[in-house]
């Protein structure tokens, strides 16, 4: 039987695991997409004039973002001092579990043994419903902050002229500035500097992408 590694401290890692979640997809707000239709045979296409966002660093460096990261640090701590008890009293379980199982009879071993990874299974599942609400509340939380967002991108597009917005990560090399992200971190602190992170399910089939995900990690 294999040693259970399941503790109140296995929720620790929902922190790291959140900040990336959301520092992956919390800005994908930009300009709006053009109205459909043939441009006139004649017409010359526009010259672009582009415009870049670094939208980890607007997550990290805005205040909503850092106001989510905090909730999200506190419901883990919670998270972590609810079960830490429970995940303590399944792993002493094991350490005496294993030393119970050379002496014990097969069939009295495996019904010891089938009883213990339900109560590990039970345990993990526990866990794992609370870390899919957190991340509930992220991705929630980072909807709207991407609809606070997109009319800021917008403005500054107008502002500027430009008609093309680019993350940081698309690009290669530059020579030229053309960086708005402190702009549109001071905007947003403006619009929008905290938010409420609430506990909520993550949509169905996000949350059958992360358990997959999750699945592989093991």
């Amino acid at each position: 039987m294999n040693r259970t590694t399941i503790s109140g401290r296995a929720v620790l890692s929902v922190a790291a695991l959140l900040i990336a979640f959301a520092a992956a997809s919390a800005v994908q707000a930009a300009a709006p997409p053009a109205k459909p239709g043939a441009p006139p045979a004649n017409a010359a296409a526009p010259v672009p004039k582009i415009l870049v966002i670094d939208r980890n660093v607007i997550l990290r460096a805005s205040k909503v973002g850092q106001d989510i990261v905090r909730q999200v640090n506190g419901y883990t701590q919670s998270a972590e001092a609810e079960f830490k008890a429970e995940g303590n009293a399944l792993q002493n379980e094991a350490r005496a579990l294993q030393q119970q199982v050379a002496i014990l009879a097969p069939d009295v071993k495996a019904r010891k043994i089938r009883d213990f990874q339900a109560k590990q299974a039970g345990f993990q599942r526990k866990v794992e419903a609370r870390q899919g609400l957190i991340q509930g509340g992220v991705f929630k939380a980072r909807q709207q902050v991407e609809a606070a967002l997109g009319p800021i991108l917008q403005g500054i597009m107008q502002e500027r002229g430009a008609n093309l917005l680019l993350d940081r990560t698309a690009v290669v090399l530059g020579t030229v500035n053309v960086d708005i992200t402190a702009v549109a971190v001071q905007r947003l602190d403006q619009r929008m500097p905290s938010i409420k992170v609430q506990l909520v399910a993550l949509p169905a089939g996000l949350q059958a992408q992360m358990m997959q995900q999750q699945a592989q990690r093991r």
